[in-house]
Formats: structure tokens, C-alpha cells, sequence
């Protein structure tokens, strides 16, 4: 880089990007349930495209593995989420340690895109973020309440009984 900045009098910044901060970050979610649609095996966990939206978005690939000991038996199955859209899903056609409802994976690789781009689609309070330093944990960010999700709306209009009319025009 010298090399190719010599002569050069700005100042240079880097970012660390993706490749850093991503693989930094995992999302851990629990199994709810496997279930079978014709030949399709369908693992539905608890984490949705509104944690984690880069495999719906654009196909992007995170590696999914089980927390604790791996079951031997493999499947090949679709890893999705709860929230009843086509484009929810974690991982398509995978092959995975057998789960089973109640088991933990970990998400790997989350870290650069997953909060950042979270939503509260199908009013979905966003998730916890936890910071871990070798065997410490720290809660960096709350979970959201359903409460944060409503605050600041409004039913009516200050002032106005529901229901009340009023004359327009």
C-alpha cells in the first residue's frame, strides 16, 4: 500500500467490513418443530428473515450447525422460520446434524448484516444482542417488548371521544 500511496497527501481510512465483523456474530435460535411437505424435510425455528434477511434477500449462505453435541444421522432439510412467508428461510437444502424441537443452532456468520438489518415484520419485537469475550457475557441491547413496539401510537386523536363525528368540509 506505500507502494501505491507515495506521493499521496490525504488521509487513508479503512473499514474492517464484512469479512471481520460478520464472521464476528452468530444468531442462536431454537428449533420449534420439523415437519414434512411431500419429499421436503422443513426445520421451523424460532429466528426469522426479520433477524436475519441475507439468505432472503440474496441467497446468501451462513453455515448452520447444532449447539452441543451433533446427532450422528444426517438430513437434508430447509431451515425456516415462523413468520409464514415463502421468502423466510435460513438455509435451503442443507445438510444438517439431525435436530429436534427444542435444540439450539447457531447461525454463523450474522454479525455484520443481522441487526442492522432486522425488522419488526409481523410486528416481531427485534432480538437481544450479547456481547461475549472469551467465557464473560455482557447484554449489549435488550430485547424488544411489545410495549416498544406500540409506544408513541395513538388510538384517536387527542381530545376526540372514538367514534365521534365530525362534520367535514
Amino acid at each position: 500500500m506505500k507502494k501505491a500511496l507515495a506521493g499521496f497527501e490525504g488521509e487513508v481510512l479503512l473499514e474492517p467490513g464484512r469479512v471481520l465483523v460478520g464472521n464476528a456474530g452468530v444468531l442462536l435460535t431454537r428449533v420449534l418443530y420439523r415437519k414434512r411437505n411431500g419429499r421436503r424435510e422443513f426445520v421451523v425455528v424460532d429466528a426469522s428473515m426479520s433477524e436475519l434477511m441475507r439468505p432472503a434477500l440474496y441467497g446468501a449462505h451462513h453455515a448452520i450447525e447444532p449447539v452441543g453435541r451433533p446427532a450422528k444421522r444426517e438430513i437434508v432439510c430447509d431451515v425456516v422460520g415462523p413468520v409464514c412467508e415463502s421468502g423466510d428461510f435460513l438455509a435451503q437444502k442443507r445438510q444438517l446434524p439431525e435436530v429436534a424441537g427444542g435444540d439450539l443452532l447457531c447461525v454463523r456468520s450474522a454479525g455484520a448484516y443481522g441487526f442492522s438489518m432486522s425488522s419488526n415484520y409481523n410486528s416481531r419485537p427485534r432480538v437481544a444482542e450479547v456481547l461475549v469475550d472469551g467465557s464473560t457475557a455482557f447484554l449489549a441491547r435488550s430485547r424488544e417488548t411489545l410495549a416498544d413496539l406500540v409506544r408513541g401510537e395513538r388510538a384517536r386523536p387527542p381530545g376526540r371521544r372514538f367514534g365521534a363525528r365530525r362534520k367535514v368540509g
